[in-house]
């Protein structure tokens, strides 16, 4: 077990380095050019589409509003909690910015994969609207291109069980046992039983779900950080100082915190944004996919407004918490600098980021079983349907209470290499994108 620990070590260490995240960062700017930064200028355009695609027309399952619901309850999670509070431990309050710009150019390239979802989806034996990385590689690209939707496919469905599944119920079980000293196989039960009822509804009830629990969690949570904010107002250009000052100039020592220099602050600030809001990954256009809509770039400048709530609205609240309350300077990382900024800066704040992590991983688990559903039946067809939900119950009791350092490894690892073939067929599906865009606010003109 070791030799493969090492080995996936290894590997991690090549498919999460310099290349992968500048291949991320640079794919997103090139889509934000080609799209002559229209992500960035139609943000309120985005937020217009998204209300009125509460009562969509066109061919679909679930609404605009309940696609984008689903995606965001896979990407909202432990990243904007555990993930922000690493980034700014490994590379300072510089990391913030740099996530900030992941999320900036992220947002093209999540107008990409919604529009592509849309234009290629099928509908399978079963009459359900199917989408994503596989079906626009294998439709857009055509057949000599099919080796690589399959491999999108293998790497999402195994990888599904580690980041969606396992490690979720395992942080979930980790806090409600350290918050609230319930045992772990009870937490585990609970999330499976929890789970099981909605995930045999299929997407629909996923959506219904999704679209109920997302919004009141994240408001909810965004208000306890404005508290913290607000209290501290006096100290939030400062903040935002030592935001903008570290990105360029790295982060010197002071108290617990160890230094960061100017890459650290680059690194951990793209990669905990990736990983947090999910961006080039290819897993929210399956979400996207199954939207009731006609027309591509509507739930194109929708999709888009995910990775905007995720990081730009929520791990920043979450960062100026930990900034403005000082606790970044404990030496504490990942959940535990979290709790310990709420804790300061807002009464029974503990309960809060407990609450809060047991929330959002429940939806991550929900929201990922889709995804990885959608990959499996892309590859064995619509009869392992059930089959891979009764595997995915189960892998939620198996994680609440082992050890994860291999799963989380190889989950991890799979993670990026779902990434390569999104990206590949986002380069060159590009063209098609831009002038779907262009010829859609050519109209509207």
């Amino acid at each position: 077990m070791e030799a493969i620990m090492e080995l996936l070590s290894q590997i991690n260490s090549i498919v999460w380095g310099a290349p992968m995240l500048v291949i991320l960062f640079g794919v997103g700017l090139y889509l934000t050019v080609g799209l002559k930064f229209m992500p960035i200028k139609k943000i309120g355009y985005g937020f217009k589409q998204l209300s009125a695609g509460r009562q969509p027309t066109g061919d679909g399952e679930i609404t605009p509003y309940q696609a984008l619901m689903t995606a965001l309850s896979a990407t909202i999670g432990t990243g904007n909690i555990a993930g922000v509070a690493t980034a700014i431990f490994m590379g300072g309050p510089g990391a913030v910015f740099w996530m900030w710009m992941m999320a900036i150019v992220g947002m093209a390239t999540k107008f990409g994969e919604a529009v592509l979802a849309v234009k290629y989806r099928e509908i399978d034996k079963k009459g359900h609207y199917v989408g994503g990385p596989m079906y626009y590689i294998k439709n857009g690209l055509g057949d000599n291109w099919k080796w690589l939707a399959f491999l999108f496919a293998l790497f999402g469905m195994i990888a599904a069980f580690g980041i969606g599944n396992m490690v979720q119920s395992n942080s979930v079980a980790d806090a409600m046992q350290t918050t609230f000293n319930m045992p772990e196989r009870v937490t585990g039960l609970m999330i499976a039983l929890a789970t099981a009822a909605v995930i045999l509804g299929g997407v629909r009830r996923i959506a219904e779900v999704a679209s109920t629990l997302v919004p009141l969690m994240a408001i909810s949570f965004v208000a306890c950080a404005l508290y913290i904010i607000m209290t501290n107002i006096g100290d939030v250009p400062s903040a935002l100082n030592l935001i903008v000052n570290g990105a360029f100039n790295g982060t010197a020592a002071a108290g617990g915190f160890a230094g960061a220099a100017v890459w650290a602050a680059i690194r951990f600030g793209v990669a905990r944004g990736v990983f947090s809001n999910e961006a080039g990954l290819g897993s929210a256009p399956i979400a996207h996919a199954a939207a009731r809509t006609n027309d591509p770039v509507k739930q194109g400048v929708i999709a888009m407004l995910g990775t905007f709530i995720d990081t730009i609205i929520v791990c920043t609240m979450t960062a100026l918490a930990i900034i403005l309350t000082g606790a970044w300077t404990s030496g504490e990382n990942g959940a535990a600098l979290s709790t310990l900024a709420f804790s300061q800066g807002i009464p029974g704040g503990g309960y809060v980021i407990g609450i809060a992590l047991s929330v959002f991983a429940f939806t991550t688990v929900i929201g990922w079983s889709y995804y990885g559903e959608r990959c499996a039946t892309y590859i064995f067809g619509t009869r392992i349907t059930q089959l891979y939900r009764v595997l995915w119950i189960i892998a939620i009791l198996i994680g609440a209470e082992i050890k994860l350092n291999f799963v989380w490894l190889l989950s991890d690892t799979l993670n990026a290499m779902m990434a390569l073939p999104n990206l590949i067929a986002l380069v060159l599906l590009s063209p098609v994108v831009f002038k779907i865009t262009k010829d859609y606010f050519g109209e509207k003109k």
